[in-house]
């Protein structure tokens, strides 16, 4: 979708505009919507870097980030004016972002004083594991109570504790009182409206309720869960809700510009979706996979496995509907495990044919726990395995295998989901990246054995992102009245295979992801090189050791060199 879409016919019709910073895991995007009939306008987008310097951790450079955000607002202005629309039609900007990943900054110099930790990141396993230790009857959801969330690597309040212990200059900045905690909302909103001059450090109530730091019964940062990871109240932006102005854009072609709306990238996608009422849901296939339940306007706790989050507050006086929440750490990025690591494939594209070349898996499981497994089952130390491998399979199994895995993986959670809810899902409302792939689609609903249907615009999480913004109180170009919200067209995809086949296939995927489990330690044995050593077992070692100790003894005694020396050593 591009620039271009909108006739030269319609040009002249335009209403006021809304803009959108989606700013996800691996890219970033701003695009531009008629805000009378959800029309997207135009875009850029710029894909982001990720590194990971060591095993399990994944970072961002958060000038990177900004610099992307810049880039993407000046390019879709480029392409505006070359369709002849005016760019001072744009009333209003909203933010949308990948939640929990964790920064901390200088606001006295405004330069990150690390990289941003991203929420697939691992390197605080053994935190986790020690503060889990710590709880009554090694409960990991000794917190839920508060925060809807089970302690995880996942959140905010971990990476953070763990940057404040391991990164000198975060916590010299602590001690002097120069940091600023944020996850990606706060860092843009923060430089966007005019960082160390005077920048606005706030964020919105969806995204606090991602860092486990924050009580969603409240809607505030909790002292009591502050002390217990340590971190200090004043390092916190303040908390907003979804809509409101937070302040005005203060350069660029886009200075003046209030930025009006702000959502966590899987809420944001439910307010696309337009899931108004209690009971309805969302998946989103990006980065991860993520599906949410409005539960209206009472958090409803999980017993299976879900997490319970705040899905957004459109307004200050309005008041915070709640959701379940599934969330799967590895969806879209399998496919650029593939294309990256493997090499098997060059782009998504080709995944998609290959895999509808064989239409099978040929028995071939792949469970892609390559941060852990998350919901349903927050089970850290699993990794990723690939089973049922014959001297028939091939990359195309392998492909088939890999898409399989997103289908089972939104299937454990649309079970915990239905469990927990009571009322089963009888269709599924999906967008994101990946829904381009129809093969994917098709096996969705054939593995969900209910339909899945897909709006004509894909682009559902920026649209949730500027609809909140152009309702915001002082900017009021949008309305988010029942009547007035344009229709959705979609395409649906019904089941085409039988039940018995889909519970067959889904079993056998249950007992590959048995497999996975338990699989890595916190503190894996080794030497230098990272090669385990018989000696890093102390009985083990201890016997190998006397034994030779005895044997030279006993060589020595008899004057035989245990070399074999002609003479006896000296």
């Amino acid at each position: 979708m591009n620039g271009n879409m909108a006739a030269s016919s319609h040009r002249v019709m335009l209403g006021p505009l809304v803009a959108a910073i989606d700013q996800g895991t691996s890219s970033t995007r701003f695009l531009v919507f008629n805000s009378k009939t959800a029309e997207l306008l135009s875009h850029h987008q710029v894909e982001i870097k990720q590194s990971f310097p060591k095993e399990g951790w994944v970072e961002e450079d958060p000038k990177e980030i900004l610099q992307s955000v810049y880039e993407c607002m000046e390019r879709t202005c480029e392409k505006l004016t070359q369709l002849n629309i005016d760019i001072s039609n744009i009333k209003a900007i909203g933010v949308t972002n990948q939640r929990e990943t964790t920064l901390v900054w200088d606001k006295e110099t405004g330069e990150p004083l690390y990289n941003a930790i991203v929420w697939l990141d691992l390197r605080t396993q053994s935190t986790v594991e020690r503060l889990i230790n710590k709880t009554p009857g090694r409960n990991k959801n000794h917190l839920k109570h508060k925060t809807g969330l089970p302690i995880s690597t996942y959140f905010s309040a971990v990476k953070l504790r763990w940057l404040m212990d391991n990164v000198r200059e975060v916590h010299e900045a602590v001690v002097s009182r120069r940091a600023m905690f944020g996850t990606v909302d706060s860092w843009l909103i923060w430089c966007l409206t005019g960082g160390k001059s005077g920048g606005v450090h706030c964020t919105d109530v969806t995204n606090a309720s991602r860092t486990m730091l924050f009580n969603i019964h409240t809607l505030d940062w909790d002292p009591e869960l502050c002390r217990y990871f340590g971190v200090p109240m004043e390092i916190l932006p303040r908390v907003r809700s979804s809509s409101e102005i937070y302040g005005l854009m203060k350069s660029g072609a886009l200075s003046g510009i209030p930025i009006s709306g702000c959502l966590g990238d899987q809420s944001a996608a439910l307010v696309g979706q337009m899931c108004f009422q209690d009971g309805q849901a969302k998946n989103t296939y990006g980065t991860g996979c993520f599906l949410l339940r409005n539960t209206g306007a009472k958090p409803v706790m999980s017993d299976h496995g879900l997490l319970t989050t705040v899905a957004y507050k459109l307004g200050r006086d309005k008041p915070a509907c709640y959701a379940l929440e599934g969330s799967v750490a590895i969806a879209g990025a399998v496919v650029r495990w593939l294309q990256d690591n493997l090499g098997i494939i060059e782009s998504s594209e080709e995944l998609e044919e290959l895999a509808a070349s064989v239409g099978t898996s040929y028995g071939c499981y792949f469970v892609p726990a390559f941060s852990g497994l998350y919901a349903p089952y927050w089970e850290p130390s699993a990794r990723g395995i690939i089973c049922g491998l014959t001297q028939f399979t091939n990359k195309r199994h392998l492909a088939f295998a890999a898409l399989e895995a997103v289908c089972f993986q939104t299937r454990e959670i649309l079970d915990a989901m239905n469990q927990d809810s009571g009322i089963p899902l009888t269709q599924l409302q999906v967008d994101g990246g990946m829904t381009s792939n129809r093969l994917l689609m098709q096996l969705q609903a054939d593995i969900l054995c209910i339909p899945v249907v897909k709006p004509s615009m894909p682009e559902t999480t920026a649209l949730g992102a500027a609809m909140a913004a152009g309702a915001a109180e002082g900017v009021s170009v949008w309305s988010l009245s029942p009547e007035d919200l344009s229709e959705v067209t979609s395409e649906k995809f019904e089941p085409q295979i039988n039940p018995e086949e889909s519970e067959l296939r889904y079993a056998r995927w249950k007992k590959a992801v048995q497999k996975s489990m338990n699989w890595e330690t916190t503190e894996p044995v080794g030497n230098l090189n990272g090669e385990p050593s018989i000696f890093c077992s102390v009985p083990l070692g201890f016997y190998i050791i006397g034994s030779m100790m005895m044997l030279i003894g006993a060589k020595y005694i008899t004057g035989l060199c245990p070399l074999r020396c002609i003479r006896p050593c000296l």
